[in-house]
Parts: C-alpha cells; sequence; structure tokens
C-alpha cells in the first residue's frame, strides 16, 4: 500500500486546525517508522535532504564559514558568517561551538577553511549530521542559502525512526501534503522494499499532538 496526497491532506487539515495557538509559528513535522532495517548496516541508514516543493514556511539558521567576498555575500543573504579568525576562537570554546551546533540546521565553508572546519567543527557537527559542505570560490553561496531555507534534512540515527519538518503552520494543507510526498519518496526510495518499509506515518505540529496518517 502507498500514501497520496488525498490521504495527507486530512490529517494535516486536523493538527494544523486543532492544535492550540501558539506564540510562535509552529512548524508542522511528519514522523516516519521504517521496518526490515538494519541499523548496524551504515548504507541502511537514511540521511538525505530534500527540496519541499513549497519551502519550509520559515526561515532556516545558515551558518557559512568564509572570508573576502563570499562571506560578505553570505551575510547579505541572512547567514551566520564565520571568518578564519572566529574559527579559531571557537577551538579554544567548545561551549560556544556546540552553540553553534545546536542553532543552526546547514553549514556551508569556503573550500580552502575545510581542514581549519574539519578541525574546529568537525567533533560538534558531525555527530549531528550537519557536517559544512565545501563551497568552491565560483559557486553562489546567495543560491545555496536560499536552496537550504526549502529543504528538509531526513535523517535515521539510532533508530528507524525519520522526523522532519514538512513546513508551518501557517501553509495550506495541500502544500503541506506535496512536502510529505516529496520526502516520502526519498525515503521509499533508499528502501529495498520501498513502501512495503513504511510501518506507521505520523504528522504533527512542534507541541500539538499527533495524528496518524498511516
Amino acid at each position: 500500500m502507498t500514501i497520496t496526497e488525498e490521504d495527507l491532506i486530512e490529517p494535516l487539515r486536523k493538527v494544523v486546525e486543532y492544535s492550540p495557538p501558539r506564540r510562535f509559528l509552529e512548524t508542522v513535522d511528519m514522523i516516519v517508522n521504517v521496518k526490515g532495517v538494519d541499523l548496524s548496516d551504515p548504507s541502511q541508514r537514511i540521511d538525505k535532504e530534500v527540496v519541499l516543493p513549497h519551502g519550509r514556511g520559515k526561515p532556516v539558521n545558515v551558518c557559512v564559514i568564509a572570508e573576502g567576498e563570499m562571506a560578505r555575500e553570505a551575510e547579505e543573504a541572512g547567514a551566520t558568517v564565520i571568518n578564519r579568525e572566529k574559527l579559531e576562537e571557537l577551538a579554544e570554546n567548545v561551549r560556544e561551538a556546540k552553540k553553534i551546533a545546536r542553532r543552526h540546521e546547514f553549514f556551508y565553508a569556503q573550500v580552502d577553511l575545510m581542514p581549519d572546519v574539519g578541525r574546529v567543527l568537525g567533533p560538534v557537527l558531525g555527530p549531528r549530521g550537519k557536517m559544512a559542505k565545501p563551497v568552491p570560490p565560483n559557486a553562489d553561496i546567495r543560491a545555496l542559502i536560499e536552496r537550504a531555507h526549502r529543504t528538509a534534512r531526513v535523517r535515521m540515527r539510532d533508530q528507524p525512526v525519520i522526523h522532519t519538518v514538512i513546513g508551518a503552520r501557517n501553509m495550506e494543507p495541500e502544500q503541506l501534503a506535496e512536502n510529505a510526498m516529496a520526502v516520502l519518496r526519498e525515503i521509499t526510495s533508499e528502501l529495498e522494499k520501498s513502501w512495503a518499509q513504511i510501518d506507521s506515518v505520523y504528522v504533527k505540529t512542534t507541541m500539538g499532538p499527533a495524528e496518524r496518517v498511516y
């Protein structure tokens, strides 16, 4: 059995309409329980990024480690910028490095700074699955940052469960359903038996109750 966008719309409508109002814009999340995977085999652990058709609905924190023109463009695009000097300061301040790792979803680094990024931030970014992506000098850092604002991280850790964002509460259920399907298609494409390995699917707002889809 597979899930369609139509299957998702009503559960999404319920979680958006019936969850109590909050003082902040909640995200809408999807929880996918997978069966028949051997997590001791790294190749069976799903770790992907999915560009959502309708975006995340709210900004995401992006950190760029760079200098010069790339740093300037990244800052103008709304990213947090760490230069070489700040990076070396973080080498002596693990607490601050961990705080930066927690607060940011995506990391990009000027390619010639990657060895230093690996040395200083690797120990805090690696375990979180957030290791910085190298950016060559001719790359459009603005485009990468804009893409990050439309991207969901789909990652399986120590349990056969994927918990990911599919949008924000102010989005239409139909938009959320399209985003959810993009994520589900990516997940099932990584599974040997595709949809047969999907055990259950739930949707919820950040602080609201979960609604079962499948």
